[in-house]
């Protein structure tokens, strides 16, 4: 036993990370942190292995085996949380169930509120930067910006003002571009 102990931690565990490196070979795209891990998960497997040897079989084959078949099994574990993660996310431009007129980046919250800021006036007006922002507007887009202000839904905008869903894309994208946006900053 203490032969075998000198053979794989000589070194600095030279001849068990060498297994190691020859198992990961064939799997790649590992990086540094992950080499880590699996010699850790390879001292696990020595300790387990030295605990189940057996002296009438080869030490190098049946350690080799057993930590083939863990890091194996490791890779594919991480996979599968990879490919969960993969599953539940979505796009912020996809419609919601129950309006499909409304995408979810529309929804989602954030500090800055374009509506709220369109009606805080000040002193009957509104301010300098709030007018620089609406001379960047075309008409139509001040429209759709008033509707979305009163409360309409984007269906309701569309169908209030006889435009397509093109053009009312187009008006939201321009209402919201950080371009005009940033001069109300």
């Amino acid at each position: 036993m203490e032969q075998i102990l000198i053979t794989y931690y000589a070194d600095n565990a030279k001849n068990l990370h060498r297994m190691v490196d020859k198992i990961l070979l064939k799997f790649g795209g590992l990086s540094d942190k992950d080499m880590d891990d699996f010699y850790s998960l390879a001292n696990e497997v020595f300790v387990d292995v030295i605990k189940r040897y057996n002296p009438l079989q080869s030490f190098d084959g049946f350690l080799y085996s057993c930590l083939l078949n863990k890091i194996k099994t490791e890779i594919t574990k991480r996979n599968r949380e990879k490919r969960k993660i993969e599953r539940i996310s979505i796009s912020i431009d996809m419609p919601l169930p129950d309006d499909e007129n409304v995408t979810l980046k529309e929804v989602i919250a954030d500090c800055f509120d374009l509506e709220r800021e369109l009606l805080e006036e000040q002193e009957e007006c509104y301010s300098k930067k709030m007018l620089l922002y609406l001379s960047k507007l075309s008409d139509l887009q001040k429209e759709v910006l008033n509707c979305m202000v009163a409360g309409y839904s984007p269906y309701e905008v569309k169908k209030k003002l006889h435009i397509s869903e093109k053009q009312y894309l187009d008006c939201n994208q321009a209402i919201h571009s950080y371009r005009n946006i940033s001069l109300l900053f």
